[in-house]
């Protein structure tokens, strides 16, 4: 296994981008008082995390030119 030639500017890539605001959403869940927890649907959260992750995964597979050169 090795680093792919632009891990130093993985941080520009929308797959990292999109992949880390979903861990932030979760995140943030979690330390959310349970009172607030309350007045938002559990699976409000959980879809859109989901959809952040899936749309991760579609950025990894389209050319990002600010990337890759």
């Amino acid at each position: 296994m090795k680093l792919i030639p632009e891990a130093k500017q993985a941080w520009r890539m929308f797959s990292v981008q999109a992949q880390a605001a979903a861990i932030a959403i979760l995140g943030v869940w979690q330390i959310f008082p349970d009172d607030l927890k309350a007045a938002i649907p559990h699976n409000l959260v959980a879809w859109f995390a989901m959809g952040l992750l899936a749309l991760g995964i579609f950025g990894r597979l389209i050319e990002q030119p600010k990337v890759s050169g």
